[in-house]
């Protein structure tokens, strides 16, 4: 996922220099992330892998509330794209849906840096889904 994301990146942002942090689990991802935005990143795109078990579901739960705060506390872009191990049995299928949700969402984050607030709105309302077929407008 690191490795998709980082391609889309570098290739639509060529002025921005792009980091690539490793941590060892998702819980590690806020503060990462913070520090991150305190070496004067724009914004982050955090990925992580969520186990099947439910202390995973927990460490998720803590891990996506952590980056909600700080994207709140510094007012910058915080896109998490994170892929659930339970969300297929079928391994193929599990590793298109982390590509497919990698691609989206760094193209996303590119959307908001240079495109602003209004980036995303002609998304709105049009069941457009990362990781899995898009349902269609709403």
């Amino acid at each position: 996922m690191g490795s998709v994301a980082e391609e889309v990146l570098r290739e639509e942002l060529p002025d921005y220099r792009v980091v690539r942090y490793t941590v060892p689990g998702i819980k590690d991802l806020p503060g990462a992330a913070r520090r991150l935005i305190d070496m004067g990143c724009d914004g982050v795109i955090t990925l992580g892998w969520v186990g099947a078990t439910q202390v995973d579901k927990y460490s998720y739960i803590a891990m996506s509330v952590g980056l909600v705060m700080l994207s709140v506390l510094t007012g910058k872009v915080v896109v998490d794209v994170t892929v659930h191990e339970d969300e297929t049995e079928d391994p193929r299928e599990l590793r298109e849906i982390a590509v497919n949700r990698a691609r989206a969402h760094a193209e996303n984050l590119v959307k908001l840096l240079t495109g602003g607030l209004e980036a995303l709105r002609p998304l709105a309302g049009q069941g457009v889904r990362q990781g899995r077929s898009s349902v269609g407008p709403l």
